[in-house]
């Protein structure tokens, strides 16, 4: 009948969010044969797809692989954006899974406490919901970058997002941060062609927090002065044509980390002239269907509140799984190696099987 409601599609699990261990979990739902809806606001392995080309992952292959399907690369090597990409897509051919990409959740509601959920979700072609008994969120821990607030940081020469060090090529450019994704950025665009700065609040590069084939390199760089390192500072505004540098102080920071010295008095702004600026400070995850589904989220770090043996959130029927388990973490301590375990405990949980043994993993501290 004309202008008869239809009746919402009706699922026993959705699944949210397509990053690889949302992916690894809708294999495991398929194999055991339980009915469930999955969607992601963007394509499938979407935070892996804004790294840069040829951007190589830290983590081994074989910790990096899910669903059982083994991971090669053609030299032996730590895979690349670009081959784990094309690993995830075979992996969802060969289990032909069916993920609504570009089809963001944007409401989660429960109408009756014992009832099931109501998703609301918005696709290009319109506003659609859907039914679901349980609901999984695999949302991710880098959805979004760490702002800096200040003034210019949206200017078009101005990115939070290393995508090609050719653009580079001669140009004056001022990275931001002191991390892997920072150093890593810094070296490619220097061996590119670009004059290469790098402005990084502490005195010195963090050796822990480096991959150790780029420490060497960028610490080389700087003591030849091929590369200018601005340490102890940070970006207070950005003009088309500069950037005003400040001296960081942070109080607690000698109790935090013994090395650390307060910059002197004597030490003052610099307004130094940039043609592009990459502002590479980290990401955070974004907990918004976290608070939708009524998920208790503690601390600064947003982190959920969950049963570490099922997965399971504060809210019946709510479970949490992969790096977003970690909130906004302020250090990365959750990668996709780690994650697996939450796999087998919430498919252990929607099933009714023995949840597997695992030492627990610490997800999350504030730290500065």
């Amino acid at each position: 009948m004309i202008g008869r409601m239809q009746t919402p599609q009706a699922t026993d699990v959705a699944v949210i969010g397509a990053g690889p261990i949302g992916l690894e979990l809708a294999v495991a739902l398929k194999r055991r044969g339980v009915d469930y809806l999955h969607f992601d606001a963007r394509q499938i392995g979407h935070t892996i797809s804004w790294f840069a080309p040829h951007t190589r992952f830290f983590s081994s292959n074989e910790r990096i692989a899910i669903a059982g399907v083994p991971l090669q690369t053609p030299d032996q090597n730590k895979c690349t954006r670009e081959q784990y990409l094309a690993y995830l897509r075979t992996v969802v051919d060969q289990y032909d899974l069916d993920v609504r990409t570009y089809e963001p959740v944007v409401g989660i509601d429960r109408p009756s406490p014992r009832g099931p959920f109501v998703l609301t979700t918005r696709p290009q072609s319109g506003e659609r919901t859907f039914r679901a008994n349980r609901v999984v969120l695999v949302t991710g821990g880098t959805d979004r970058p760490r702002r800096l607030n200040i003034a210019g940081e949206d200017l078009p020469h101005v990115s939070h997002y290393f995508d090609d060090p050719h653009k580079y090529f001669r140009k004056r450019l001022l990275v931001v941060g002191g991390k892997n994704s920072a150093v890593e950025a810094a070296l490619r665009c220097h061996n590119a062609g670009a004059n290469v700065s790098l402005s990084y609040r502490r005195e010195k590069l963090p050796h822990k927090s480096i991959k150790y084939w780029l420490l060497p390199e960028i610490n080389g760089l700087i003591e030849s002065r091929r590369m200018t390192a601005y340490f102890g500072t940070v970006p207070a505004e950005i003009t088309p044509v500069r950037v005003r540098l400040e001296p960081w102080t942070d109080p607690e920071a000698p109790a935090k980390d013994p090395s650390f010295f307060p910059l002197t008095a004597e030490r003052r702004a610099l307004n130094v002239p940039f043609d592009f600026v990459l502002l590479l400070t980290g990401y955070e995850a974004d907990m918004t269907l976290c608070r939708l589904a009524g998920v208790e989220l503690r601390g600064v770090c947003q982190v959920p509140a969950f049963d570490e043996r099922t997965m399971e959130t504060n809210v019946p029927g709510v479970y949490v799984a992969g790096t977003a388990v970690a909130g906004t973490q302020d250090k990365y301590r959750v990668f996709i190696e780690n994650c697996h375990v939450h796999v087998d405990r919430i498919v252990a949980a929607l099933t009714g099987a023995a949840a597997p043994a695992a030492a627990p993993v610490e997800y999350s501290r504030p730290e500065s």
